[in-house]
This record gives structure tokens, sequence and C-alpha cells, in this order.
């Protein structure tokens, strides 16, 4: 049942008003009588989903990138600034942990030269078919190594001499093995064609050929013949030879 409170209210209670409050039958108060019923507030309307964002292209290489994106994953450009990041320099890496290369060794310097020869009294009693070559200055070979062989090269063989003999076809490919302590110097006849011959300058030509396999100091005038025409000889280098080749 509905009955109306003293300011005219409709209500469902019968002791007190269901919208003012005041007791059903009391006298209307004239603040109360002037009082408009509120309004009955209206349902509020449902919250409508914020709408996804929109994607975003890159001004400078225009490839696409999200609404809230910073930076163009491309290309780097800063899309809160403008601008494009700073290119890398040298000084960002660091200092190189690993240190600059170090300096190429410098060359070693031949304390010791051979000088190979071609010798026309050594060719005459060779009996060689091959003619010999016209005398001249001998081929000066920097002696850089403590062991070098003499001999004459063969690529299919693998042999490089470090003494290389030239076009003397007497001259074995290993025809035998110079050595030294840095102050005394060796010989050693590697099992050659025609052997390896060692004599004074101030002697005649040798005529008897080396051991092979057993070294030979040689001594500071000594000569070593091998081949048909060739004559080496072992001695200091001169300061204009060092200089020449440092």
């Amino acid at each position: 049942m509905t009955v109306n409170c003293p300011s005219g209210h409709p209500s469902t209670s019968t002791d007190y008003c269901d919208v003012c409050g005041l007791p059903i039958g009391a006298a209307a108060t004239p603040a109360a009588a002037g009082t408009p019923a509120p309004a009955v507030a209206a349902p509020a309307p449902a919250a409508t989903p914020a709408p996804a964002p929109v994607g975003q292209t890159c001004p400078n290489c225009s490839e696409p990138a999200a609404a809230d994106a910073l930076f163009c994953e491309s290309c780097g450009y800063d899309f809160t600034t403008g601008t494009m990041p700073r290119p890398a320099s040298s000084l960002d890496l660091g200092p190189d942990p690993a240190g600059p290369p170090p300096p190429p060794a410098p060359a070693a310097v031949a304390e010791w030269v051979v000088e190979r020869w071609v010798d026309p009294d050594w060719y005459a009693v060779q009996q060689s078919d091959d003619p010999c070559p016209s005398p001249g200055l001998p081929a000066v070979i920097p002696l850089t190594e403590k062991s070098l062989l003499i001999g004459r090269p063969s690529k299919s063989r693998g042999i490089s001499p470090e003494i290389d003999c030239g076009d003397d076809t007497g001259v074995s490919r290993r025809q035998a093995q110079l050595t030294t302590d840095g102050q005394r110097w060796w010989v050693e006849d590697l099992q050659s064609s025609n052997g390896t011959y060692v004599a004074s300058a101030a002697g005649p030509l040798p005529e008897t050929p080396i051991v092979p396999g057993q070294r030979q100091e040689l001594n500071p005038d000594d000569r070593i013949y091998v081949g048909a025409w060739t004559r080496l000889v072992v001695r200091k280098a001169t300061p204009e030879e060092q200089a020449g080749q440092a």
C-alpha cells in the first residue's frame, strides 16, 4: 500500500516517509513543505573502453612504429626530440683492451756474408760438359741463420737452399750444410754427388773432398769448392753491406 507523507511524497512505508523520513501523519513543516522532492538520479552510463592507440610512421625511414614508441626500431629516430641518434665514435668504445698492435720487429742485420764466385781454375779441372759462365764480381749472400743449406732449389722436392748455387748443375740439390756459433763456421757435406772441397786461398786447388757427414771447421782464409765452377768464401760483412741490409 502506498501512502503520502505530510510533504506529499509517496511512500510504501506507513511509519516514516521513504523519501524525506518524516513520520507518516505528522504535520508538514513549512521548510519540509517547500522542499521539492529530489529527483531520482538516473543511472550512470556504462564506461566506454578507450580507443586503441593508433600507430605512427617514422618520418626518417617511413617504417611503422607503435603509437607509444619513443624510438624507431629500424633507424633509431627519436620521436620525442625529432632527431637522429649521434653516430658512434671511437671514443665511445673506450680503450682497446688488447692495446695497439706491436711495431714490426726490425729485420736482422747479418754480420757474416758468403761470396759466390765463378772460378775458371776450378772449372778447368772438373771436366764438365756445361759451358762455364763468364767470371765477374761475386754474388754476396747475407748469412742471417745459424744453419744454412748450400745447393740448388727444387720446387717439386720443396728444397730452397739459403745459399743458392745458381745454374751450376754440378752442385747437388742438397750439397752441404754451413753452420756457425756466431764466431766460427763449419761445413758438412750431405752425401753430394760430386763432393765438397775445402782449401786455403794461399794453397793449390783441393783434390780430396771432405768426409761426408762430418763437420769441418773453416779457417779465416779457407775456400769451399763445389760443382763445376762454384767457389764460396765466408767472411765478415763490411759496414756498407750491413747498412745496405737495414
